[in-house]
């Protein structure tokens, strides 16, 4: 049986590692280094780090911290945030990222989602969604960390991105991030049966049994959360861990 990726996302701002709730209300919750650091101990597989802030204030990547992270961490590393051109994204790749995340660059200009696949191949590409749910339950995809309607289906958008050669697709529920109230398996099983590249499900994870929820209910290549590996106990005291998968 192929074994079940489970990773942790780690989001970046002002060079700290911050949570959110709904995209909102980020908090503080350490040193992205040390975090990488114990991930590293816990063998972790894989590792997803978005700069939440890159790409809605308009700013390059800051190479100086992706390369300090590429050379602690001994596991791949997807990296997402202020992406806009085929040149950062050599640079980055040089640094030592294994897969750039491209979102709302992607929705901007979808041809650079081919120009990087073409260059380094598909597997290196990955595009994230972020997807909210409208009063009258209807899914949209959103850009700049959450913060603009596309208006876009999220289904026809993943079948758009597929084509245009991104090797995964990374989907974020905005309306579960933060919440640990479990994933919203509608909006993933729709999108893993629009597409026949993997997918990602992030957010809503709030225990062992969460994460294999997406697996069996939705056929996901992976599950990806944030809040789970960092707080902990009806007080949400911040402890960054791994659980032991196995166990379950």
């Amino acid at each position: 049986m192929m074994r079940k990726r489970v990773i942790p996302c780690l989001l970046l701002q002002d060079r700290g590692l911050v949570k959110t709730v709904k995209f909102k209300n980020s908090k503080y919750v350490g040193d992205p280094v040390n975090a990488i650091r114990i991930f590293n101990e816990k063998e972790v597989d894989e590792l997803v780090l978005l700069d939440i802030d890159a790409s809605r204030l308009s700013r390059d990547p800051d190479y100086e911290l992706i390369q300090e992270v590429a050379g602690e961490c001994f596991m791949p590393i997807c990296y997402g945030g202020g992406v806009k051109t085929l040149a950062q994204a050599e640079k980055i790749f040089a640094l030592g990222i294994e897969k750039i995340s491209l979102n709302t660059a992607a929705l901007e200009n979808i041809e650079l989602i081919r120009q990087i696949a073409n260059k380094f191949g598909s597997q290196s590409v990955v595009c994230s969604v972020d997807c909210k749910k409208s009063l009258f339950g209807k899914y949209t995809v959103y850009s700049h960390s959450g913060t603009r309607d596309t208006k876009l289906s999220p289904v026809e958008w993943v079948q758009k991105v597929e084509a245009a050669g991104a090797g995964e697709i990374f989907l974020n529920s905005i309306d579960r991030d933060g919440t640990q109230q479990g994933f919203d398996i509608q909006l993933i099983q729709s999108i893993v049966n629009a597409v026949h590249v993997p997918v990602i499900a992030c957010g809503g994870a709030g225990s062992v049994a969460d994460l294999f929820e997406p697996f069996e209910r939705a056929n996901v290549s992976a599950v990806a959360a944030g809040s789970f590996f960092v707080f902990h106990g009806k007080h949400k005291a911040v402890l960054i861990s791994y659980p032991d998968l196995n166990a379950r």
